[in-house]
């Protein structure tokens, strides 16, 4: 709290003396607000007591609290300085003479007064008061009217640090940042201002309350601040952006703030919030930087990527060996690899691939948000998967008429050039970039432990068992030559598939 004025916005004691009648004695939903009123002044508990309360709620915006000193019961208001002017007929202090009629200068006063504190940032409440009587012993709404005015509370609630550079990071990553809030609009353009915020329009809950939703709907893009919204006004604001297909995350730590975080796709809270909060948030931050929002969008775009390469390349590999397979059993008087080795064949290729999750992902692909498209990896599949069968009919061919190779030799080599074209492709198809992108060390552990393990095979003392020979250095020649030949076509048409695509 950094100032209490009258409504001339002179300085004034007897409002912050008024306020505390009913911050020290309010027992509903304590605000921070409360807090800072609590601790700017005292109060002589002893002299006071209090009778009854209407308790804070998101409609009415304010509480009211009956309390009975000094031979008089008084009663309380304090809350959204709008609610509360219009509520009163007069104003005045509290013990300083009679109040003095709320005429046309005095209203204009008050109001010019209450968007000068918010034009400067400050966050404002108004408090009034009004004599009960000694026979009043309850309240209720219909006993907030014919109040006396008696001035505003304003406090200054800075921006985190590291607001203003998160915001600049989450524009960087294409993420539009809207502020959906109860404050008033020019407290908001304030901190917007402070924060190096644009603000392309801005959408009163009066107003929100008068839009049909196919209205909303067509608001939504040029509107950045949404004021004076009530929690249900939060919640369908963010129905609305999820309705126009928008990813909606949710930042919030109050008790109003609940509805809002189940509203959105994900709900963002802080360890320091209401327990409601924290419950009804997907994500709870740890750290106070506000930063740690870019991290995550980052980070989940990071591992968004490594999935989808993960599924492209698996089913791409799958389905070219399944065709391969399937177009072996035409021609060959033999399987053209055996079970085991097919087992093996996958257990190998699944250990290469165990660092995907830590692989990097290009520049690019962080900067836009991308979105499950399984027609893309359908035909992802369809291209790369026949080019990986087409290389294996001509090892096939390889195999059989130049090197009249009988079924051992045939599983081996056709063991060892399928696995190798596998495993090193990855390399090729993991990114648009591959030259420029490099694998994180991991992957290129992984990947070449696998690799040297399966070419290592033929050769040790668990060949026979698995069914494979030693192959000749002239075979082992013509097979890398095939691999080599594999991977500058994928190389090829994966710049024009990249490119059509989109991919970063």
């Amino acid at each position: 709290l950094v100032r209490q004025v009258d409504l001339a916005g002179h300085d004034c004691d007897a409002v912050l003396r008024t306020a505390l009648l009913n911050a020290a004695f309010e027992t509903g939903l304590k605000s921070p607000l409360d807090e800072a009123i609590l601790a700017a002044g005292t109060l002589d508990r002893a002299a006071w007591r209090k009778v009854d309360e209407v308790p804070f709620d998101f409609q009415r915006r304010r509480v009211s609290i009956l309390v009975e000193g000094g031979g008089s019961r008084l009663l309380v208001v304090k809350g959204a300085p709008e609610d509360v002017l219009a509520l009163a007929s007069s104003h005045g202090q509290q013990g300083q003479g009679a109040p003095q009629p709320f005429d046309a200068a005095a209203r204009a006063a008050s109001h010019a007064t209450f968007a000068a504190l918010g034009a400067e940032g400050y966050r404002v409440l108004g408090v009034a008061w009004r004599d009960a009587g000694p026979d009043c012993h309850h309240i209720g709404v219909a006993d907030e009217a014919d109040l006396v005015f008696a001035g505003f509370l304003a406090f200054l609630d800075p921006p985190k640090a590291g607001a203003r550079e998160a915001l600049a990071e989450l524009a960087g990553l294409g993420v539009a940042v809207k502020v959906v809030t109860g404050d008033n609009e020019l407290v908001t353009r304030h901190v917007c201002a402070a924060l190096g915020l644009p603000i392309a329009g801005s959408l009163s809950g009066p107003e929100l309350e008068t839009l049909t939703d196919e209205a909303l709907l067509t608001r939504l893009d040029g509107t950045t601040l949404f004021c004076r919204v009530t929690p249900p006004q939060k919640s369908r604001v963010i129905r609305a952006f999820r309705t126009r297909g928008h990813v909606v995350g949710y930042l919030g730590d109050g008790i109003n703030d609940a509805p809002s975080l189940h509203a959105a796709n994900v709900g963002f809270s802080v360890d320091t919030a209401v327990d409601v909060a924290k419950e009804a948030a997907s994500i709870i931050l740890l750290r106070q930087d506000l930063g740690v929002l870019a991290e995550g969008v980052r980070e989940g775009r990071r591992t968004f990527a490594n999935i989808l390469k993960y599924i492209m390349m698996g089913t791409s590999s799958n389905f070219g060996n399944m065709l391969s397979m399937a177009a072996g059993v035409l021609f060959l008087p033999f399987l053209p690899m055996l079970p085991i080795q097919i087992l093996l064949n996958n257990l190998l290729y699944d250990f290469s691939e165990l660092a995907i999750p830590l692989d990097r992902v290009g520049a690019a692909t962080l900067m836009a948000p991308r979105h499950w498209d399984l027609a893309v990896i359908r035909r992802f599949m369809w291209v790369f998967g026949p080019l990986s069968a087409a290389f294996d009919l001509m090892t096939f061919g390889v195999l059989l008429w130049v090197f009249k190779a009988e079924a051992v030799m045939f599983h081996t080599g056709w063991f060892v050039c399928s696995f190798a074209e596998q495993v090193l492709v990855i390399f090729v198809i993991r990114t648009a970039q591959p030259l420029r992108d490099w694998p994180h060390p991991l992957l290129v552990a992984s990947s070449l432990s696998a690799f040297a393990v399966a070419m290592a095979l033929p050769f040790s003392p668990l060949a026979p068992w698995l069914g494979f020979v030693p192959l000749p250095a002239s075979l082992v020649a013509a097979l890398a030559g095939l691999t080599v030949a594999y991977l500058a076509v994928v190389y090829a048409v994966r710049r024009w598939f990249f490119a059509r695509h989109g991919f970063g």
